[in-house]
């Protein structure tokens, strides 16, 4: 599988812990991301693992390429949630590469059950903080800043 294409396995997990979210029950690190639809406006909605770099939330979606990801860029905002706590924020794309591979290289400490995925995108070999800075060119990193603040 090439780093470019989803894992077949991808949407079942995703719908699952989409359910589970839903029924407020928080999963590890995962959160809920909703970003209206760059095309239809409709909320689309996927599992992320937001993670803290110097203080600073960031998502990152190693594939940039993805529709959570394109809708993230359209939209610049969304809907972040954990369990039933929701929060809004504006979703900025980090475009300075040494911050990328700062968020990158903390990646596999602040989410480790995250790091399997990345290894199966073929991004990684393993979850060392190297690895995962020497891709940071090839995934996508947004800042999460609140924006309404948390909604319950």
């Amino acid at each position: 599988m090439g780093a470019s294409q989803l894992p077949s396995w991808l949407p079942v997990v995703n719908r699952l812990v989409k359910a589970l979210q839903r029924a407020g029950l928080p999963l590890g690190t995962i959160h809920v991301l909703t970003v209206p639809g760059r095309i239809s406006g409709r909320p689309r909605a996927t599992p992320v693992s937001p993670l803290v770099v110097n203080g600073r939330r960031y998502v990152v979606a190693g594939l940039p390429r993805s529709d959570w990801a394109g809708n993230a860029r359209a939209a610049g905002r969304g809907e972040l949630a954990r369990g039933r706590r929701r929060e809004d924020v504006a979703l900025t794309e980090v475009t300075d590469p040494d911050l990328r591979r700062a968020v990158m290289r903390a990646f596999p400490t602040e989410v480790p059950g995250g790091v399997d995925f990345f290894v199966r995108l073929g991004l990684v070999e393993r979850g060392t903080p190297e690895q995962f800075a020497a891709a940071a060119d090839q995934v996508a990193v947004f800042e999460i800043r609140p924006r309404a603040g948390v909604r319950t």
